[in-house]
């Protein structure tokens, strides 16, 4: 199933196919709350790269079809390269992704992800499925580096939840920081804007999968963790989190430029217990009950 990508218009394929089966949450008649709608949706192909700003996602047990599906890692260390290590991969966030052809359940992401092409700020186009890609990209960079594509049995970021006191649920086939979903609301963007009017509180900043246009004001989803959430479309996700932030959020990125006021104002205004320690937050992490399709313009409600 093909998401329509708004950035760079790459186009549909037709058809949408049927969700994987995945037994849906009972119906508690609990009452339901709207708080919004979903405003944006983004994917991010390979981890702490660019993103893909999409119309409509498959959300499967594992998260969003193709969210961190690859990563570079760094041969000297044997890591997955994040966009925080500055100094030795300074232009992760100005390289830009998108996939040939669409991840979905014909494909089957855990077998056979869907190859990438890779923008690199240079000008160079690589694809993950030529077998010099490694190299163009070990020479870009200037470290010994290989594009991986995320196993089956890959687990990732489930240490905040154990310490949280809660059951981590098995992120496999991506490789996220966390919980398979990540969301944020207008309403902090609106917030932390008005707390530091000097410095731009963008959404690209925060690197999330759904932004929910809310009404309300101050940092509204603080209120969400341990709360399901569900759309009009049917999926439906346990908030289990606040989001701690990183220095990620303050690199520059597209017309973004360099802001450390972007975590100081986080860390002064909005510091959560995560873990049994206080962090800087914005945002929250979410784990799947119910699979379907998240479109933009979908009602958001609480349970």
């Amino acid at each position: 199933m093909a998401s329509k990508d708004r950035t760079t218009g790459t186009p549909d394929t037709p058809d949408t196919p049927d969700t994987p089966d995945t037994p849906d949450t009972p119906d508690t008649g609990a009452p339901r709350t709207t708080v919004g709608t979903v405003l944006a949706l983004w994917r991010f192909p390979v981890k702490s790269m660019l993103g893909e700003k999409l119309d409509f996602v498959e959300v499967t047990r594992r998260g969003i079809l193709g969210d961190r599906a690859y990563a570079l890692i760094d041969t000297a260390t044997g890591k997955a390269v994040s966009a925080k290590n500055v100094k030795q991969f300074p232009q992760m966030l100005e390289c830009r992704v998108r996939f040939i052809g669409e991840p979905s359940w014909q494909t089957d992401i855990r077998t056979e992800t869907p190859p990438v092409e890779i923008a690199l700020p240079n000008g160079t186009f690589v694809r993950s499925d030529d077998p010099k890609a490694d190299a163009v990209l070990s020479r870009f960079f200037g470290r010994d580096v290989h594009l991986a594509a995320a196993s089956p049995e890959q687990s990732a970021g489930s240490s905040l939840l154990v310490e949280s006191g809660l059951s981590p649920q098995p992120v496999q086939g991506a490789f996220v920081d966390c919980a398979p979903i990540s969301l944020l609301t207008t309403s902090t963007l609106r917030h932390l804007n008005q707390l530091q009017p000097k410095s731009r509180f963008d959404e690209r900043r925060f690197r999330m999968n759904a932004i929910v246009d809310t009404t309300s004001s101050g940092f509204v989803e603080n209120q969400w963790v341990g709360r399901t959430f569900e759309t009009s479309g049917g999926v439906r996700l346990q908030v289990v989190l606040a989001d701690p932030r990183c220095v990620m959020t303050t690199l520059p990125q597209q017309d973004l430029p360099r802001d450390s006021d972007i975590l100081r104002t986080l860390a002064k205004h909005n510091r959560m217990t995560v873990a049994g320690g206080k962090y800087p937050c914005a945002g929250v992490y979410a784990i799947v009950e119910s699979s379907g399709i998240l479109r933009t313009g979908d009602t958001v409600r609480l349970l």
